[in-house]
């Protein structure tokens, strides 16, 4: 990495660390997202294996250990490379920088431990107790039901803020059609106990929704695999 483009992405990421902890108890402004909107464009809703170890303090070869390993999420770029999603390695950031300010010497090991914890205690099928598999679900619709729920469970208001960015960014991109984006403009704009009920609602406009869900990425790929395997 060119060390003149290093600095410009590592004050990008500072800057949307600062607008993330601006937001993280109150409703996303629109002139905040507008200027998040920005800074992700330029630094990309992705970024390399290699970027986020220099953005994290830790090196790239153990980064890649624990993508392999599935504590990590990738996605494909249009290059082909396996990135990290930003917003994952925004959530990183944050956890480690809490133990690191808690005076502990090890701040990503246990991180990662605590994930794999927490996939081990997911029970994908108690998730859907209310459901029946030949009640005309799909495969589809049940796993992305049981996703949502475990969403649902977990969600804090950053959460929030951070679907309504991407559902931005996907208006901006045409990557989503005008009519679900409004009904989940409309939905994000709830109170957060509303919005729990929602993503957990098993109806057919959450059906659809759900195929166009702004809170994809969020769980880990070990919890996902699980949901795919066990649902």
């Amino acid at each position: 990495m060119r060390g003149s483009t290093l600095p410009r992405k590592r004050e990008l990421f500072e800057q949307l660390l600062a607008l993330r902890q601006t937001a993280q108890h109150v409703p996303l402004d629109a002139g905040l997202a507008a200027v998040r909107a920005s800074l992700e464009r330029e630094l990309g809703q992705t970024v390399s294996i290699r970027l986020a170890g220099e953005l994290l303090g830790v090196s790239h070869t153990a980064i890649r250990r624990w993508v392999c390993s599935g504590d990590l999420a990738t996605v494909y770029a249009r290059s082909g490379r396996q990135e990290i999603p930003l917003g994952t390695v925004l959530d990183l950031y944050e956890t480690i920088s809490e133990a690191r300010e808690a005076g502990r010497r090890h701040v990503i090991e246990p991180a990662m431990r605590e994930a794999r914890q927490r996939a081990g205690r997911l029970k994908p099928a108690t998730l859907l107790s209310d459901t029946h598999s030949d009640g005309g679900h799909s495969g589809a619709e049940r796993r992305a039901l049981a996703y949502h729920r475990v969403v649902a469970k977990r969600l804090r208001r950053k959460d929030v803020n951070d679907a309504q960015q991407r559902l931005l960014s996907w208006r901006e991109g045409g990557r989503i059609d005008a009519r679900y984006a409004d009904e989940w403009a409309q939905l994000l704009a709830q109170p957060m106990p509303a919005i729990r009920r929602a993503l957990s609602a098993d109806t057919q406009q959450m059906r659809d929704l759900r195929q166009n869900s702004p809170f994809a990425g969020m769980l880990s790929d070990r919890e996902r695999a699980k949901i795919i395997a066990e649902v």
